[in-house]
């Protein structure tokens, strides 16, 4: 068995369990929000943690943009650069990249936070 047939199977079970177990904990949230707003349990302590929620949540697709971009541009880099097969140079730029796409993120969000 080549690993094609073993990691293939693996990979695509995953990232569906990994969707529904996503999309799930979104729906019950919501749920359980506006459950919590008909019968009147929002007080001034529980709209704080709604906003703060909410706060969070606006640059979280920043944050996955920059990263997925970052791990594409390594991507296309080692496209272009010639290593052999058993080189840890493809592993160490793409998480050079990652790490600076969080790096960005992190100085964007500290800069808009002062």
């Amino acid at each position: 068995m080549t690993n094609n047939e073993v990691l293939m199977p693996i990979a695509i079970i995953g990232s569906f369990g990994a969707s529904i177990f996503f999309f799930t904990k979104v729906m019950t949230d919501y749920i359980l929000k506006k459950k919590m707003i008909d019968k009147g349990f929002v007080n001034d302590d529980t709209q704080a943690i709604f906003k703060q929620h909410t706060a969070d949540g606006k640059f979280s697709s920043l944050k996955w943009g920059l990263i997925i971009f970052f791990a594409g541009l390594s991507l296309v880099l080692m496209e272009f650069i010639p290593t052999s097969p058993d080189s840890p140079l493809p592993y160490g730029l793409f998480a050079v990249s990652v790490s600076l796409g969080f790096l960005i993120y992190y100085f964007i969000l500290r800069k808009n936070a002062n």
